[in-house]
């Protein structure tokens, strides 16, 4: 009997494969495990603590919607009504006068060149 066997034109071997198991000192192999919990601990608590931070940012910004809408709601009951909400008529009129200083500064540099033109 050899201590070796030949399978299909290998030799093997018996016993386990892969390294042989180093003498590891246990109390290193403990610390390594407590240290290893103790940053898997650590990790999860700033994980917990990200989320919560999102989950509490997207809920303010939940109720800030939650307000416009029911802004929103108030002005088209008013204007159901016949009454138009001041907020609307300060942002009407303030697109008038934007449209109105937009047609005048375009009107101002169509003259410039027309003028510039114009001189030879």
């Amino acid at each position: 009997i050899l201590p070796f066997q030949v399978v299909g034109g290998k030799v093997k071997k018996p016993g386990k494969r892969g390294r042989k198991p180093a003498k590891i000192d246990l109390k290193a192999k403990l610390e390594r495990s407590r240290q290893s919990a103790r940053e898997c601990r650590a990790r999860k608590k700033l994980r917990y603590q990200y989320l919560e931070e999102l989950v509490s940012s997207r809920e303010r910004a939940i109720c800030a919607l939650r307000e416009e809408l029911e802004m929103y709601k108030q002005w088209c009951m008013a204007m159901d009504q016949g009454k138009i909400p001041s907020e609307i008529k300060a942002l009407l009129t303030g697109e008038e006068q934007g449209k109105a200083q937009q047609n005048s500064t375009k009107l101002a540099k169509a003259g410039k060149t027309e003028a510039n033109s114009s001189n030879p």
